[in-house]
C-alpha cells in the first residue's frame, strides 16, 4: 500500500522546503485575518484535495449533486480548467466543453437538472449563482479545498488510497501542495479508489496513520463501473465488460491517475494496451494520428476504452479513423461507499443542508418572532456551523 505511485525525489527536497514555507505563510495570513474567507449563508460543500494528480473529484461531486437533487435546487460551481472563455458562465444544454472545461461539462451532461456554472473568482460565482437562482438550496464547490477565500459549511477532502498524504512530501520532491497539516482544515476524509478486496485490518491501519481529529469523520470509496457504452452513432457493435477478454483492448486516457483503471480493467482484459496523455490533455492533429495507427496496428478482435472525461474532449476531434469510430467505448464510472458508510455519509450532508437552508433560515427567523418560543432564542438567521452540529 505505502508509496504504490508515489515517487519521492530527495534532491528536492530543499526547494519543497522553501515551497512549504511560502504555502505556511499564505495559510497563517487566513488564520490570523490578513486574508479574508468569507462564509455565505447558503449551504455551501467544497469538495476537493491538497496533492497534485486525481484523486476523484469529478464523480465525487457527481454523487453528490445526484443524491442532493432528489431533495433540493443544487448549483456546481468549478473555475473551469483550462477553459477559454473568462469571468462567469453559466452552463446549459448547449453549452460547448471549451467555455466551461472537460470536468464541468460531463457534470452537466451527467446531471441536467443540476445548475452547473464556472468562475475563477469563487466568491464571486457564488453570488452570482445566488442571485440567479433565489430558490437556489445548496452549492457544491468543485476542487476547491485550497481556494480559502471561501468558508465551506462541509469541507471534504479526497485522498487517493494509492498517494495516502501521509506518506508524500511536499512539491516538488513529492505531489503535495501543502504541508499535512492541512487536513486538519476538512470536516470529512475521504480515502478514494479502495481495492474492493481491502480487509478489515487495512481499514483499521489507515484510519490509526490518518490521525484525524474527533470532529473529523473518515470514509472509504471504491470506483464501480458501469456498462460500456459507444461513443459514436457509427458504433452498431456493442462490447460488453464480460467479453473483454476475448478482446485487444486500447485503454485511451488523458486523466491524472489512469493506473486505479488500468489495474480494474487488467484482470477482465488480458490483451490490454494503454495509450496515455497527460490530465485535461487537448488531442492534436498529431495525437489523433497516433491513436488511428496504433489501433490499426493491433490485431483483432479489438476495442478502444476511454473515460468520460476524455470523450468530452474527444467527441469533436476531426481526423479520427472510421474503424476508431466504429470501436470506441466509453467506460462510466461512480463512486461506491465501502463499510456501509453510505447511508451515513448522505445523512450527514443531507442534514447540513436542511439546517443551513435558506427555508429552514427563514423559518426560524418567523418562528423567533413568534410569543412563547423561547427555544428559539439566539438560532436567528446565522449560518449554523457543521462542526458544531
Amino acid at each position: 500500500m505505502e508509496g504504490d505511485f508515489i515517487k519521492i525525489n530527495k534532491w528536492l527536497l530543499p526547494l519543497s522546503w522553501l515551497y512549504g514555507l511560502g504555502v505556511k505563510c499564505r495559510n497563517t495570513m487566513f488564520e490570523i485575518g490578513i486574508l479574508k474567507s468569507r462564509s455565505f449563508k447558503m449551504p455551501v460543500i467544497s469538495v476537493g484535495n491538497i496533492t497534485v494528480g486525481g484523486t476523484g473529484k469529478t464523480p465525487h461531486v457527481e454523487y453528490l449533486a445526484q443524491m442532493l437533487q432528489n431533495k433540493f435546487r443544487v448549483a456546481v460551481l468549478s473555475r473551469g480548467y483550462k477553459r477559454k472563455s473568462k469571468g462567469f458562465v453559466l452552463a446549459d444544454a448547449n453549452t460547448p466543453m471549451t467555455d466551461i472545461g472537460d470536468e464541468p461539462y460531463q457534470i452537466k451532461q451527467k446531471c441536467p437538472n443540476v445548475t452547473v456554472a464556472v468562475d475563477k473568482d469563487r466568491c464571486h460565482g457564488i453570488e452570482e449563482l445566488s442571485s440567479l437562482d433565489k430558490n437556489l438550496d445548496v452549492i457544491l464547490l468543485d476542487d476547491a479545498f485550497q481556494h480559502r477565500y471561501v468558508k465551506p459549511g462541509i469541507n471534504i477532502l479526497l485522498v487517493d488510497y494509492h498517494r495516502l498524504i501521509i506518506y508524500d512530501t511536499l512539491l516538488p520532491a513529492g505531489r503535495l501542495r501543502e504541508p499535512l497539516s492541512g487536513k486538519d482544515r476538512a470536516d470529512i476524509v475521504i480515502v478514494t479508489k479502495c481495492p474492493k478486496e481491502l480487509k478489515p485490518m487495512d481499514f483499521r491501519v489507515i484510519t490509526k496513520a490518518m490521525g484525524l481529529y474527533p470532529y473529523q469523520q473518515l470514509f472509504f470509496t471504491t470506483l464501480q463501473y458501469d456498462e460500456l457504452r459507444p461513443v459514436f452513432k457509427d458504433n452498431t457493435g456493442k462490447v460488453t465488460l464480460s467479453q473483454l477478454n476475448n478482446q485487444h483492448a486500447l485503454l485511451l486516457t488523458g486523466i491524472a491517475s489512469p493506473e486505479q483503471m488500468q489495474h480494474d480493467l487488467s484482470p477482465l482484459a488480458p490483451h490490454l494496451q494503454q495509450l496515455t496523455f497527460s490530465d485535461h490533455h487537448v488531442f492534436s492533429k498529431k495525437d489523433v494520428q497516433l491513436i488511428n495507427d496504433t489501433f490499426a496496428a493491433m490485431p483483432s478482435p479489438k476495442c478502444i476504452i476511454t473515460t468520460e472525461k476524455d470523450v468530452t474532449r474527444l467527441y469533436n476531434v476531426e481526423g479520427l479513423s472510421q474503424e476508431v469510430r466504429q470501436q470506441l467505448y466509453v467506460l462510466p464510472l461512480r463512486i461506491q461507499f465501502m463499510l456501509d458508510q453510505e447511508q451515513t455519509f448522505n445523512q450527514f450532508v443531507i442534514n447540513y443542508v436542511l439546517k443551513n437552508s435558506r427555508n429552514s433560515i427563514l423559518a426560524k427567523g418567523k418562528d423567533d418572532h413568534k410569543p412563547n418560543n423561547s427555544h428559539h432564542s439566539g438560532n436567528r438567521t446565522r449560518t449554523i456551523s457543521f462542526r458544531n452540529n
